[in-house]
């Protein structure tokens, strides 16, 4: 099944000024939610905070409630090779099968030689169908 092979990611806007990060990520550590990835993004006057996270509905309702903005989205999370040319080949495979990706963020896994990466491209069912056919290990979300 496609949609499992997908990631809920949590997308955050706040202000960007100094303890907007620590009040969401206090609110998640209060209610026992375990941050998987993150990335930041600076947008002038506000910040896009994106997480993957262990329990995306309940960070949403959480967020929610503390009168954050936050939205949920579709990612793909993918295994890769930790050596130069991994994400070229990737990279070049999605393009090659005219899928853009929107955005991505990584991080060293830590199985040795492994690295997590975490994207958002055009079209996620072709894209998750295209790196399981090239033999990628593809995260699989939750129940």
């Amino acid at each position: 099944m496609v949609t499992n092979k997908m990631l809920k990611q949590i997308t955050l806007f706040a202000e960007n000024k100094p303890g907007r990060l620590a009040s969401a990520t206090k609110i998640l550590s209060e209610n026992g939610i375990n941050i998987r990835a993150f990335t930041i993004a600076d947008s002038g006057e506000f910040g896009i905070i994106r997480f993957v996270v262990d329990d995306a509905d309940a960070s949403l309702r959480h967020l929610r409630r503390a009168d954050f903005t936050v939205s949920e989205t579709k990612v793909i999370g993918l295994e890769m090779p930790d050596t130069p040319g991994a994400l070229w080949e990737i990279s070049r495979a999605l393009s090659d099968n005219d899928i853009n990706v929107d955005y991505a963020y990584a991080y060293a896994s830590a199985t040795p030689n492994k690295a997590i990466l975490i994207l958002q491209a055009s079209d996620l069912k072709k894209a998750v169908g295209l790196l399981t056919e090239l033999g990628f290990h593809l995260i699989e979300s939750s129940p």
